[in-house]
């Protein structure tokens, strides 16, 4: 229940701010927002909210949960339209993602939402009724795009590449039209999702102009049918800093129009927030740019409610916890995302969560599962195999971050809902002891060491102290025997059940083994290409595709029967024994691979002589990066080492990287 608070000389101040409206053209958009209740939330206030600052919401899939009977209710228990208790807890944009065709040729929808068009355009017209303005996700594909993928829409295989710029720029002209003559206000548009490195539309290419180009026919319809809208480009990885700097460049350099640099944050492998900030604020500053958060969500539950698996579990699917997985760290981790970029990044202008209205659609998984199929309200169909064969075509099924929502699976809003109005206020609670730390620690096999002594408590109001801990009985020789390797160690605190997260690493004898220096040094490069390296034939060290850091060893050539180098470096062990080498390789073609036109290995020579060898191969992006071993590797006081990788790839548009090069003693 909202209640309008005085303003007093002591205790939490309340004020009323209003939004701005969306222009004389449309309809009144202002909004006043007044203060919520809430008896268990604590949150500290975020200084600086102006009236325009974002708080965004995807809600993409709330036709789709709808046709499979979900209902959503407010804060009383009453049942309430979705967008009007969105709009109430201070949620003032809505994000909906839109594909071509998320359909088979016999109709069946591909999940996710089925997010076309038409509903779009029902969301849209939902959030502009409730003073919400739109922010539109073009995709151009017709199923889910992200750094993984990026594939055309069917209506779009096969087309030359100016042919491509006409379609991408008359379906984002056109799609526009059809939400302005709904009424529907757009506030701003995304020109791609996840678009990392040259890759949107099918297109995938390291020319950036060409790249670049698709930003700005998309940005060009923008602006002819919303010249007020901002137009918004979104990348993910923000914690592989370099790459972002990178991609901001070549918008810059390649003239892209475009207003809003965006960004996923998942606080579980995208890094700190602090490194957010850095980058972030560096774009905004070095080319005058606006900066966002254009993703982000953290689970309120380990639980999976809904009988799919969950992405994020208690224990799994995670790189670092920072909050405990529940309301108050849901609550805590939103006011820090947003506290950084409204405080702490140049030119930030907002927060938008990701799909807080995605949840359970039933009770079992049998009628769960008829729902996904015939409302598109998992993440995917069956039928999306007939256009993903190899990822939704295999694990279609549920949501899988039914957890990470702000309803419950009854569809109930989540008190954690309010930090969206209550970051406005501030509101003070009792204190309680929310959760624990977890602990993360990381050493390498010749060090000494023992598991931490002390773990923190994490408090309702974020804040931390230290308990003593009891680990599991746990064997660290032989942990450190078996080399690299990630345990996860269950342990006790003052009775509360608390992880180690222990990472166990085997010293590398190579030296910038990462090529983390942004160079190769101590590594000697040569190129045994009669072609000398140039715009259309490059060997160099790049921030495009590490897969680990920030850097790795990037070659590509524009013609065939070019590419032909040598990378190599001379090492030092400190003892006689068996040994181990490996690196990581990364790469395509222009057309299908043809692994016979390829000559790539791994090499140790031993006083001069090449004995060993292993082969690497490049194939296609999203196969990932893959390894070349040699094992058993024997070496004697006083030898002379060598490491290297020898990569010879004759097909026209042969590019790839290669990666974390990785010398290892074994016995």
């Amino acid at each position: 229940m909202k209640k309008k608070i005085a303003y007093l000389a002591l205790g939490i101040f309340s004020l009323c701010v209003t939004a701005c409206n969306a222009g004389s053209n449309g309809p009144d958009m202002s909004r006043t927002y007044e203060k919520l209740d809430s008896d268990t939330l604590y949150v500290n206030k975020v200084e600086n909210l102006d009236n325009d600052f974002i708080m965004g919401m995807d809600a993409s899939s709330v036709i789709a949960e709808e046709a499979s009977g979900v209902k959503y209710y407010d804060y009383d228990g009453k049942e309430e339209d979705v967008f009007k208790v969105l709009s109430d807890s201070g949620i003032n944009y809505i994000r909906v993602r839109i594909w071509n065709n998320p359909y088979d040729a016999d109709g069946h929808g591909y999940g996710g939402g089925n997010n076309d068009l038409a509903k779009a355009i029902e969301i849209g017209k939902r959030a502009t009724k409730y003073k919400m303005k739109l922010l539109v996700d073009f995709h151009y594909s017709d199923f889910w795009a992200d750094p993984a993928k990026q594939m055309a829409p069917k209506a779009w295989e096969g087309l030359e590449y100016f042919d491509l710029q006409d379609a991408l720029y008359n379906y984002t002209k056109e799609s526009l039209q059809a939400l302005k003559d709904a009424g529907v206000v757009v506030g701003m548009v995304q020109v791609g999702n996840e678009t990392n490195g040259g890759k949107m539309a099918g297109l995938s290419t390291p020319d950036m102009g060409f790249f670049c180009a698709l930003f700005n026919k998309g940005s060009e319809a923008v602006r002819e049918v919303f010249p007020e809208a901002l137009v918004a480009v979104h990348f993910a990885n923000p914690e592989k800093t370099n790459n972002y700097l990178n991609w901001a460049a070549d918008l810059d350099r390649n003239d892209v129009d475009y207003d809003v640099f965006g960004s996923s944050y998942y606080p579980y492998w995208h890094g700190t927030l602090d490194n957010l900030s850095g980058v972030l604020s560096t774009i905004a500053e070095t080319y005058n740019k606006k900066v966002m958060v254009l993703e982000t969500s953290y689970a309120y539950t380990g639980e999976d409610t809904d009988l799919f698996s969950n992405t994020i579990g208690e224990t799994s699917g995670y790189d670092y916890k920072p909050y405990p997985f529940t309301i108050a760290g849901q609550t805590n981790h939103i006011r820090e995302v947003t506290d950084t970029i409204a405080n702490k990044t140049t030119n930030g202008i907002g927060v938008c969560y990701w799909e807080g209205t995605w949840i359970s659609v039933g009770d079992d998984w049998e009628s769960n599962n008829s729902k996904w199929e015939n409302y598109g309200s998992g993440w995917a169909t069956s039928y999306a195999g007939d256009y993903d064969p190899n990822d939704a075509g295999k694990w279609y099924g549920g949501c899988a971050v039914d957890n990470q929502a702000m309803f419950d699976a009854t569809g109930h809003p989540l008190e954690s809902l309010k930090v969206w109005n209550l970051m406005r206020f501030g509101n003070v609670t009792q204190k309680y002891v929310d959760g624990i730390e977890d602990a993360y620690v990381s050493y390498y096999t010749y060090e000494d060491f023992k598991l931490p002594e002390t773990v923190n408590v994490i408090y309702n109001d974020n804040s931390k102290a230290a308990i003593p801990v009891v680990w599991e009985e746990f064997d660290i020789a032989a942990a450190k025997a078996a080399g690299n390797a990630k345990y996860d160690i269950k342990g006790d605190a003052q009775g509360q059940e608390v992880y180690c997260h222990l990472t166990i690493l085997e010293y590398n004898f190579i030296e910038n083994f990462g090529f983390e220096t942004g160079d190769y040094d101590p590594w000697v490069m040569t190129n045994l290409s009669e072609t000398q390296l140039s715009d259309t034939y490059k060997v160099q060290v790049t921030a495009e595709n590490p897969q680990t850091g920030k850097y790795a060893a990037h070659f590509w050539a524009q013609a065939a029967n070019v590419v032909n180098f040598e990378v190599e470096q001379e090492i030092t062990v400190e003892r006689a024994g068996i040994y181990k080498y490996q690196a990581s390789f990364l790469g395509g073609t222009a057309a299908e691979p043809d692994l016979s036109l390829q000559n790539i290995y791994i090499y140790v020579k031993i006083n001069d002589k090449m004995l060993y060898t292993a082969p690497g191969k490049i194939t296609y992006y999203n196969d990932g990066y893959s390894d070349a071993k040699i094992n058993n590797i024997e070496i004697k006081d006083g030898d002379k080492i060598v490491v290297g990788f020898h990569v010879e790839a004759s097909q026209a548009g042969s590019w790839g990287d290669v990666d974390d090069a990785m010398f290892n003693f074994v016995a």
